[in-house]
């Protein structure tokens, strides 16, 4: 397999269809199935949690991803369990792989309709272990690039040694949708005189200033897109 090299005016266009697994039983005038919609949450984010059934059990990891058009790419040791059930090649690893960005924290004058405002993608799929160094190498690129915009190419490259001790996975983009809350708290008419304050406390990432390796050396800057974050 080859990465997607769909091009960005291209790639965001467009919707993905529904199915039965990525319309919510709730809540359902909150999904979205445009692709500009699901990429911008997934590009602003870089852990993900990989859902599968390992033994006839639920698991759940958190791990890196990045994307490359309409692929999801995952990394982990070659050791791993669901690296290792992804690299067959049939049926492959059928996954589940969510992220989420938490906006707001929802405060209601009933305990009842407290909520959070979010972003949310999910993405239902085979998941299958990349074998192409070429796409492999593409992909770490794309994971390295997923935290820090830019940062692969002001890095050295894997080596031969540490492209063969790491596994990459992915999982096209084709069964998918997106979630959103925005707003205040939905209070009942009969609440709304309760003495109790309801609104929204907004919640985003903060970045520190860049903090430099002690064995840094002399006369080595924090680059510019470090000013990005």
């Amino acid at each position: 397999m080859t990465a997607t090299t769909t091009t960005e005016s291209t790639e965001t266009t467009g919707t993905y269809e529904p199915t039965d697994r990525t319309v919510p039983s709730r809540a359902r005038q909150r999904a979205h199935y445009d692709r500009e919609t699901v990429h911008a949450i997934l590009d602003q984010a870089y852990v993900c949690h990989l859902g599968f059934v390992r033994d006839g059990a639920p698991v759940v990891l958190p791990t890196l991803f990045g994307r490359v058009g309409e692929t999801l790419y995952l990394h982990g040791s070659t050791g791993s369990r669901p690296l290792l059930a992804a690299g067959k090649a049939d049926p492959g690893l059928p996954v589940c792989v969510t992220v989420t960005h938490v906006d707001g924290l929802v405060l209601a004058r009933s305990a009842f309709h407290h909520s959070l405002n979010y972003r949310s993608v999910v993405v239902h799929g085979t998941a299958y272990q990349v074998t192409d160094e070429a796409e492999c190498r593409t992909a770490l690129d794309a994971l390295v690039d997923q935290v820090v915009r830019g940062r692969s190419a002001d890095s050295r490259p894997s080596n031969a040694k540490e492209l063969a001790a790491t596994a990459v996975i992915r999982l096209d983009l084709a069964e998918v949708s997106a979630k959103i809350r925005t707003g205040g708290p939905n209070d009942d008419a009969e609440d709304l005189d309760l003495p109790h304050w309801a609104g929204v406390v907004p919640v985003g990432p903060t970045y520190g200033a860049p903090v430099p390796s002690a064995d840094l050396a002399p006369g080595i800057a924090a680059p510019d897109y470090l000013a990005a974050l």
